[in-house]
C-alpha cells in the first residue's frame, strides 16, 4: 500500500483532521511530520469532539499506531496534558511513538518568541508565542536538544542547564525576564522520565512498516501558504508543511509516496497578519466566521475569512504534486444568496500570470470572481454527489476545471460520516 500525504492547501484550518480521521481507518500508521503545538486538529466522532495539538488524529482508532515524526518540535507539558485528557476520555495513548530525532521545546523558546514578536511593533508576524520559531532556529543552529537525549538522564540535565543559561543571557540582553534555570531543569527531568516509554527510532519503524505493506498516512500542521519557503513570507510558520516536508519530517523517501491529498475549504481563512486577496469584511465576513465557527482550536483567535481562491489552489497543486483534493465545509455556505470563487488576479487592471512570488505583490492583487447562485438548502446528510444542489456541484466543477485535479471528498458537515466520497 503506498504512503499517503495529507496537506493543507491554504493558510491552515482547512479541516485536515476530519479527512485524516476518515483515511486513518485504512492505514496502520498515522504520522505527524512537522510543526508543533501551535496548530490544532478537531475531530467529531458521534457526539464527541476531540481537539488535538501534537498527537496525530489516528489515535482515535485502536488499530492505528500514532507517530510524532522527526520533523516535529515537541512541547512536553502540552504533550502530556493531551495524553492525560485523551486517556481520561477512554482513548489509549500507549501506542504513541515519538521520534528520537524530534526537537524539544523549552520555556526559553517561548520567552524568546515573545521578545522577538514584541520587538516588531506594528509589523508583528502574528505568532502564537508557543516557542515554535525559536525551537526550529535552535535546530538550524545545531544547539537544540532532541528527544533521544532524554535517554541519558544526567547528560540531559546538564544539557538543559547549559542551554538554559545561554538562552537566559540572550533573553535578558533583549529586555526579557530572567528564567528560573534550576526549576526548568527539575521540571523537564521529570517530564523526560515520563517520555522514555514513548521514544522510538521512527525512521526505521516506518520503513519496516512500509516493507511489510502496512499503510502509512503522513499529516502536517498548518498548510502550503504558511510554508517557510513557499508561503507568504514573512507571515509564515517555521517549517515545511508542504508535501516535500513530509519526506524530510518522516524519513520516508519521495518515491515512497503514492498519494497526496490536498485539503481545501470551500472558502478561505487565515490567522494572523499577511496578505489575503479574497478577504471579506462587514456583515458577510462576520456571517462566515459565525457559521463556520472560525476560531482557532489552540489560540481561540478569530480567523480572517474570504472566498475560495483558485489561484492559490492551483499553485498548491503545483507545490505539492496533488493527486486529489478534499473540499471541506461546503455546508457552511448553505445560507448564502450567492457564492463567489476567485479564478484569477489583476494588478492595476492587468492580468497576473500565476501566483505572485512576493508578498508585497500579493497584497496588490485584485481578485476576479465567478459568481454562483446560493443553493439555499441544507447539505446535512448528503453523501452522494448527485444529491448535491446544482450550484454546489458547479462549485466543485470549478475546482476541478481550474486545478486539473479531481475532488475526491466533499465535506457536508462536521461529523465523521457527513461526507461525499467520489471514486
Amino acid at each position: 500500500m503506498p504512503v499517503t500525504v495529507v496537506v493543507g492547501t491554504q493558510w491552515g484550518d482547512e479541516g485536515k483532521a476530519k479527512v485524516i480521521d476518515l483515511l486513518a481507518a485504512d492505514h496502520a500508521y498515522v504520522v505527524r511530520y512537522q510543526g508543533g503545538h501551535n496548530a490544532g486538529h478537531t475531530v467529531v466522532v458521534g457526539t464527541e469532539r476531540y481537539a488535538l495539538q501534537l498527537i496525530p488524529s489516528g489515535v482515535l482508532y485502536s488499530s492505528v499506531i500514532p507517530v510524532i515524526g522527526n520533523g516535529v518540535v515537541v512541547d512536553l507539558p502540552t504533550l502530556f496534558k493531551e495524553i492525560d485528557t485523551l486517556e481520561a476520555r477512554g482513548v489509549s495513548c500507549e501506542r504513541l511513538k515519538v521520534s528520537s530525532r524530534a526537537q524539544l521545546i523549552f520555556p526559553w523558546h517561548q520567552a524568546l518568541d515573545a521578545v522577538f514578536e514584541n520587538s516588531l511593533g506594528g509589523a508583528k508576524i502574528g505568532t502564537t508565542l508557543k516557542g515554535i520559531g525559536p525551537a526550529y532556529a535552535d535546530k538550524a543552529r545545531r544547539v537544540g536538544i532532541r528527544v533521544g537525549d532524554i535517554l541519558d538522564a544526567e547528560t540531559f540535565r546538564s544539557a538543559v542547564r547549559m542551554r538554559a543559561l545561554d538562552a537566559q543571557r540572550e533573553i535578558t540582553s533583549l529586555g526579557g525576564m530572567s528564567l528560573d534555570v534550576e526549576a526548568i531543569v527539575e521540571q523537564f527531568s521529570v517530564l523526560a522520565e515520563r517520555l522514555v516509554p514513548y521514544v522510538a527510532d521512527t525512521v526505521n519503524l516506518l520503513h519496516d512498516a512500509k516493507d511489510r505493506g502496512d499503510g502509512i498516512l503522513l499529516e502536517g500542521a498548518q498548510a502550503t501558504f504558511l510554508d517557510v519557503d513557499h508561503g507568504t513570507y514573512p507571515f509564515v510558520t517555521s517549517s515545511n508543511p508542504t508535501a516535500g516536508g513530509a519526506s524530510v519530517g518522516s524519513g520516508l523517501g519521495p518515491r515512497d509516496i503514492g498519494r497526496v491529498v490536498g485539503i481545501a475549504k470551500a472558502y478561505t481563512t487565515r490567522v494572523g497578519s499577511g496578505p489575503f486577496p479574497t478577504e471579506l469584511s462587514g456583515d458577510l465576513g462576520e456571517a462566515l466566521v459565525d457559521i463556520g465557527h472560525e476560531y482557532g482550536t489552540v489560540t481561540g483567535r478569530r480567523r480572517r475569512v474570504g472566498w475560495l481562491d483558485m489561484v492559490m489552489l492551483k499553485h498548491a497543486v503545483r507545490l505539492n504534486s496533488l493527486t486529489d483534493i478534499a473540499l471541506t465545509k461546503l455546508d457552511v455556505l448553505d445560507t448564502f444568496d450567492e457564492v463567489k470563487v476567485c479564478v484569477s488576479y489583476t494588478i492595476d487592471g492587468a492580468p497576473v500570470r500565476g501566483y505572485p512570488d512576493r508578498s508585497d505583490l500579493l497584497d496588490q492583487v485584485e481578485p476576479v470572481y465567478e459568481t454562483l447562485p446560493g443553493w439555499k438548502t441544507s447539505l446535512a446528510g448528503v453523501t452522494s454527489f448527485s444529491d448535491l444542489p446544482p450550484s454546489a456541484q458547479a462549485l466543485i466543477n470549478i475546482v476541478e476545471r481550474e486545478t486539473g485535479v479531481p475532488v475526491s471528498l466533499v465535506g457536508t458537515g462536521p461529523k465523521r460520516d457527513e461526507v461525499v466520497v467520489r471514486a
